[in-house]
C-alpha cells in the first residue's frame, strides 16, 4: 500500500463522527477534573490490585491485604494512602490495626465516568 493510500485511510479513520464542540460545559470540565483524579489514583498496578482485593471482600479487610501483596509494609501503606485520599477505599481503625473497604459510591461514580469516553 503506498503512501498516499495510508493517509487517506488514516484520516478516514480518525474523523470525528461529530463534530466537536469548541465550548464544554462546565459540568463536563469537572467531570474531565473528577476523572483525571480518580485515574490517577489508579495508576499504578499495585493499586488496581489493592482495590480488586478488596472489592472481592464485601466486608473490610485489615492484615491479609498486606499478605496478599508482595511488597514491604510501608509500600502497602503509601499505596493504600493514595486511594483513600482520593475516595475510593475507607479505612476503619480496629486497633492495632486498620481495616480497608472499598467505597463503593466513588468506585460506581469512576467506572460512569469511564464509559462516557
Amino acid at each position: 500500500m503506498g503512501t498516499e493510500m495510508a493517509d487517506i485511510i488514516q484520516e478516514k479513520c480518525c474523523e470525528p463522527t461529530a463534530p466537536l464542540s469548541e465550548e464544554r460545559s462546565l459540568s463536563d470540565e469537572e467531570a474531565d477534573e473528577e476523572l483525571a483524579r480518580l485515574a490517577k489514583a489508579i495508576g499504578h498496578p499495585v493499586r488496581i490490585r489493592i482495590l480488586r482485593l478488596l472489592a472481592q471482600d464485601p466486608g473490610c479487610m485489615c492484615g491479609m491485604l498486606f499478605q496478599q501483596i508482595p511488597l514491604a509494609q510501608s509500600t502497602v501503606s503509601q499505596h493504600l494512602k493514595v486511594l483513600k485520599e482520593a475516595g475510593l477505599i475507607e479505612g476503619e481503625v480496629d486497633l492495632p490495626r486498620i481495616c480497608y473497604c472499598t467505597k463503593t459510591k466513588t468506585v460506581l461514580r469512576l467506572k460512569q465516568l469511564v464509559s462516557t469516553l
